[in-house]
C-alpha cells in the first residue's frame, strides 16, 4: 500500500477512482457529510471541487492505493484563508475503502497528515466525527483530544440526526 500526496492534476485524471471511494464509504455507513445512497454523479462533482481546493491551495490530499493501484482510502487538509489562523488546520474526509478496512490504512493515513502539517508549520489541527464512530476511536487512541460534543449536528448516511465529537491535537510540542 502506497500513500501520496496527489496535486489537482492526479486527483482530476483519477476522479472516477475517488469518486467509487466516497460513495463506497457512505454505503459502508461512514459519517462523511453525505447521505445514501450517494449518486456516483455527485460523488465525482464533489471531486472536482477538491481538485479545484488543491489547486488554490486551499487544500492538501493525500490517496492511498493498493498494489493493482486501486483507490483504497484519502485523508485531506484544509487550510484556512484568514490570517489569524494560519498556524492550525482542519483534518478532514479520513476515507478508507470498506475493502481496506482493518489493516491499519487509517491510522497511516492520519499520520501521514499529521507528519505533513508539522513539516509545513501547522501546530494545531482540529476535526469532528461523528460520536461512536470507529473514527472517533482512532482520534482517541492517536492522541488527540477531545473538545467536546455537539448533539444532533450531522445526519448519517441513512438521514439519522447523530451527535459529533470535536477533537484537536496540537503538534511539534
Amino acid at each position: 500500500m502506497r500513500v501520496e500526496r496527489w496535486d489537482d492534476g492526479h486527483l482530476r485524471d483519477r476522479v472516477e477512482d475517488l469518486a467509487e471511494l466516497l460513495c463506497e464509504t457512505v454505503a459502508g455507513g461512514a459519517s462523511v457529510g453525505f447521505l445514501a445512497p450517494l449518486e456516483r454523479a455527485e460523488a465525482v462533482a464533489w471531486w472536482h471541487e477538491r481538485a479545484a481546493a488543491a489547486a488554490a491551495g486551499r487544500l492538501a490530499v493525500w490517496v492511498a492505493a493498493d498494489g493493482a493501484d486501486r483507490v483504497t482510502g484519502t485523508v485531506s487538509l484544509a487550510y484556512p484563508d484568514k490570517p489569524n489562523s494560519r498556524h492550525r488546520a482542519e483534518l478532514v474526509k479520513l476515507m478508507v475503502h470498506p475493502r481496506a478496512r482493518g489493516q491499519g490504512l487509517g491510522r497511516r493515513l492520519l499520520t501521514t497528515a499529521e507528519d505533513a502539517a508539522a513539516t509545513a508549520g501547522v501546530t494545531l489541527l482540529h476535526l469532528d466525527t461523528e460520536t461512536g464512530s470507529p473514527a472517533e476511536h482512532l482520534y482517541r487512541t492517536a492522541g488527540w483530544t477531545r473538545a467536546g460534543v455537539i448533539p444532533d449536528y450531522a445526519a448519517s448516511p441513512l438521514g439519522e440526526l447523530r451527535p459529533t465529537t470535536l477533537f484537536f491535537k496540537r503538534l511539534g510540542r
